[in-house]
């Protein structure tokens, strides 16, 4: 397994980025490499994602979920191995940190490869500064689930 940890501060209240990063449909307007992602229960997702075509698509699992503080998953079948937990920290009325850890195994060759090049690394952090720009810009969530798991 590869481990990775990346995080970014947002212009934006606690409340309303946990809001945001709660919206799993909303993804590919920030995640590259993201097609489509389905709300099938309040705990499992399905993910479709094209890398370098290379097309996967995978349940996940929400293996923990408390509002304001964090989102945990594990993926579950198919050839996508990954686990990992995003934590938000409010720095201030206005600003909050967002913390990824994840872990993943890389399927095949050329996934090893480009994760020993940082591949992924640079992705997940392509990923949280695209996240950053979406919500300030908005200026406002696109809703969220408060639910607790």
């Amino acid at each position: 397994m590869s481990e990775i940890e990346q995080s970014v501060e947002v212009e934006a209240p606690l409340s309303a980025v946990y809001n945001q990063w709660t919206r799993f449909e909303e993804y590919p307007r920030f995640m590259a490499g993201v097609e489509r992602i389905e709300q099938r229960t309040p705990t499992l997702t399905h993910w479709v994602t094209e890398v370098d075509g290379v097309r996967r698509e995978f349940d996940a699992e929400i293996t923990e979920q408390l509002p304001d503080e964090r989102v945990a998953w594990t993926s579950v079948g198919g050839e996508v191995r990954q686990a990992g937990v995003v934590t938000f920290h409010r720095i201030s009325g206005t600003r909050t940190k967002v913390m990824l850890q994840l872990e993943h195994e890389p399927h095949g060759l050329v996934e090893q490869a480009g994760d020993k090049l940082g591949v992924v690394r640079r992705q997940a952090a392509g990923d949280l500064e695209r996240f950053k720009g979406f919500i300030e810009k908005r200026g406002v969530e696109t809703g969220g689930w408060r639910g607790q798991v």
